[in-house]
């Protein structure tokens, strides 16, 4: 990879939770997606919401929040998802994560996935 290419990427963890809405609809922890099928996408956010709060606050661990919690297979790597470049991810969750600073944690963002909290780390 040229060194111009790794300067244009970023490196970020997130929080996946999947919804009714979620292009699909089963995930790690719900392999039967009857969880996921029976989330409103708004109480998906305030179940995200909560957890962004207990992170903020000090109260829980990003990466522990996201083993526990996390419908992405990111989940055993405490939701970290690497390093990526433009035009890897959805087009929400890519602008969020290039808005934000190293160590910023995101509000909501929607994308076809799911509801996320996204932590930049690089």
């Amino acid at each position: 990879m040229s060194s111009s290419t790794v300067a244009n990427q970023v490196r970020a963890s997130h929080i996946l939770i999947k919804h009714q809405g979620s292009r699909r609809k089963a995930s790690w922890k719900d392999p039967e997606g009857r969880v996921i099928s029976a989330t409103t996408r708004d109480s998906a956010v305030s179940q995200l919401k909560l957890l962004r709060d207990d992170i903020v606050s000090g109260k829980a661990k990003f990466d522990d929040i996201a083993s526990r919690y996390s419908d992405c297979s990111s989940a055993k790597r405490g939701g970290d998802l690497g390093p990526f470049g433009r035009g890897q991810m959805q087009k929400p969750f890519e602008d969020a994560t290039y808005s934000l600073k190293v160590g910023e944690i995101s509000d909501i963002v929607d994308t076809d996935s799911g509801v996320h909290i996204i932590l930049r780390t690089g």
